[in-house]
């Protein structure tokens, strides 16, 4: 809204503005009509928006999740036939709506009278469709349509079927899919269709990538998804320091995808070609035995004895590059406080120990054939050459850059939306428990201030690559840095994971943040500095697998802070004791749903099975939620106002009405 239109009257610096708004709407008709429409909008319940994290590539949970809308659907059908089906009818009815090529594929060989088996069918899927569609205007439920169905369908969900003429034409719409042979073509877009208004809007809370084989098949998803946004998690944040050209960043990439057998994303998925890194890894580690960079196996991929060593290879000798280039980034920044992180120095070669903190350690692996005792983090000129080949692969994979741009497009550092503050990792604290102030070139920066300031130089280091040095070094910062708000811990023990035995060398202290995320006081203050009412907002947060084997609860603060990372990876699962948290808000409050482990896609739609979820209800409304109550009906609030004004300026005859002759 301009602000002269805040008051509410016409004054001479929003006449400007009133006509140029009057260029879409220009005449008193059609700025009625838009007022009438934005009023009626306001009191339609508020849609449901769906909260996911930590998804760490496992695209089929993902996929599953997204099409049942973490029980929503299931819910609704259990609501409209929960005493006149059968529960295997109902189990049907929502696998054929999450799964309608496939499923109809089984159903037809096994039906006996396919022509009724349509027609029941058909009645359920709109009734469960217009069901939902009641949320929404036609215009947007339209618009979710395909289109070579938009005009039957909309006879069919706005048809009241309530006099025997309107019930015959009604039965003859259905009766007409079935005879034209339609049917099959019809129930996918009407299960598409329910699909798409289950959730009118998708929250992901960071970390898409690494660990899991399918990040590219998510980003597909999520492209394609009807409206999505994304709060970058470090994971993400480093594919985008890859993607940009950034050598540390590729290095930390393609060593976390060897570490977890994962070098099919890379390979197939993003076409990042490692025949390079395998032909440099069997010329110099080829009598090396590689035993403490075995991959990890999170999955139930099958690798051959062979396969797993050339891996294992590749896997160290990408490592010792990421440790390399790591040294110039951080001797660049003395303000990042990071030469701890400095190790291969530290290194006796000839003795094959390390000395870190006045202690002298073994070494787990004492073979470093590209590494000069003496200048330890200089790259040899192979490793140049190989970092000068991945590095033209990442950029220009145009699936890889085509899915960072949408990272760009609909993601950020946070998010303040619907009363909800989402962010992935953590605030940086002090120990007292303040915002805690991050020194960042000549600047110290703290809280929402420290958050906007990096994500403009995430988005600079993108749009004008490693030329930007600065801004560069930030995107690699946020992945690993002692007080990025995206890791929040001390330190990243890469190195000491790999070569020392000793555990207490692999700790990791977080950041005080997450000693105060269950104090009140202390959420109620970060809640404030991003703009919301702590008496009615909420911090939704992923990052750290809550352990809930172990009995922690993802419910902090009475409720004010909600951590939702489960454990979607499958890394993580042995610690989280389940499959991951997902989070639901409708027009009656919020919902917390907890996942049992996914088993596959088949096995969903042949035994239809769902994942097995429990729910908790956070928070209940004894009446619905309008989209009045929500940032969007703020928005239309505005636009209302701003149209009042236009239409007072024509009746006033300050600005004139354009017929449709003056306009062509």
């Amino acid at each position: 809204m301009k602000p002269d239109t805040l008051t509410g009257r016409i004054t001479e610096s929003n006449i400007k503005y009133l006509k140029q708004l009057s260029k879409q709407y220009p005449t008193i008709d059609e700025v009625s009509t838009e007022i009438i429409n934005l009023q009626a909008i306001l009191n339609l319940p508020k849609g449901t928006e769906h909260f996911l994290t930590d998804i760490h590539g496992e695209y089929e949970p993902f996929q599953h999740v997204l099409k049942n809308a973490s029980g929503v659907v299931k819910s609704e059908i259990e609501r409209l036939y929960g005493n006149t089906l059968t529960q295997g009818d109902k189990k049907e009815l929502a696998t054929l709506i999450y799964y309608p090529e496939q499923k109809l594929d089984m159903l037809l060989t096994s039906k006996n009278n396919i022509e009724d088996w349509y027609k029941i069918t058909l009645y359920r899927l709109v009734e469960v469709c217009g069901s939902f569609s009641s949320n929404y205007t036609r215009s947007k439920v339209r618009k979710a349509m395909p289109q070579n169905f938009t005009y039957i369908l909309e006879e069919l969900l706005y048809t009241q079927a309530d006099c025997p003429e309107k019930r015959r034409y009604y039965s003859e719409i259905i009766n007409s899919i079935i005879d034209i042979g339609r049917s099959r073509e019809f129930i996918i877009a009407l299960s598409n269709l329910i699909q798409h208004l289950a959730i009118d809007r998708l929250h992901i809370i960071g970390d898409i990538y690494d660990r899991g084989p399918g990040a590219e098949i998510i980003m597909d998803t999520l492209v394609n998804y009807h409206l999505a946004d994304i709060q970058w998690g470090n994971h993400d944040i480093l594919w985008i320091g890859a993607a940009t050209g950034l050598e540390v960043c590729i290095a930390n990439v393609v060593r976390i995808s060897a570490r977890y057998a994962n070098l099919e994303t890379l390979e197939n998925g993003y076409g990042i070609n490692l025949l390079p890194l395998a032909t440099f890894a069997l010329e110099f580690y080829k009598d090396d035995r590689c035993d403490c960079f075995v991959p990890k196996f999170c999955g139930d991929q099958s690798y051959s004895t062979k396969e797993i060593r050339l891996i294992s290879l590749m896997h160290k000798a990408i490592s010792i590059i990421q440790f390399k280039l790591e040294h110039d980034v951080i001797t660049r920044h003395p303000e990042y406080g990071m030469n701890e992180r400095l190790l291969l120095d530290k290194i006796d070669y000839r003795k094959g120990t390390i000395t870190l903190g006045g202690k002298t350690y073994e070494l787990l692996d004492k073979n470093f054939p590209t590494i000069d005792p003496k200048d330890p983090y200089k790259l040899t000129p192979e490793e140049k050459e190989l970092v000068r080949k991945l590095k033209l692969s990442f950029i220009n994979s145009e699936r890889l850059q085509k899915h960072i741009r949408f990272l760009f497009s609909n993601g950020s550092l946070y998010l303040t939306y619907n009363s909800n503050l989402l962010f992935h990792g953590c605030i940086p604290l002090d120990n007292e428990g303040n915002f805690f102030p991050v020194k960042l070139g000549k600047k110290k920066l703290a809280g929402k201030e420290l958050f906007d300031f990096l994500e403009i130089k995430a988005r600079q280091s993108f749009f004008h690559g490693d030329g930007n040095r600065q801004s560069a070094d930030l995107i690699w910062y946020l992945w690993t840095g002692p007080h990025s708000p995206l890791f929040g811990k001390e330190k990243m023990a890469t190195f000491e994971r790999y070569f020392i035995e000793d555990p207490q060398t692999h700790q990791e202290t977080r950041d005080p943040y997450y000693s105060y995320r269950d104090d009140e006081q202390t959420c109620n203050r970060i809640l404030e500095e991003f703009g919301l009412d702590p008496n009615s907002s909420h911090i939704i947060n992923g990052h750290v697998p809550v352990e809930k084997k172990n009995g922690e609860s993802p419910i902090k603060a009475q409720g004010k802070l909600i951590v939702i990372d489960g454990g979607f990876s499958k890394a993580y699962q042995p610690m989280t004791g389940i499959a991951g948290y997902t989070l639901i808000s409708d027009c009656f409050g919020l919902m917390l749903v907890s996942h049992e482990p996914f088993k596959s896609t088949e096995v969903a739609i042949k035994e239809e099975t769902d994942i097995l979820s429990s729910s908790e209800v956070l928070e209940r409304a004894e009446t619905r939620k309008l989209v009045s109550d929500t940032d969007i009906g703020k928005d239309l609030r505005e636009q209302i106002q701003d149209l009042k004004l236009l239409l007072a300026a024509y009746r006033k005859g300050i600005i004139k009405e354009q017929n449709r002759m003056s306009r062509n």
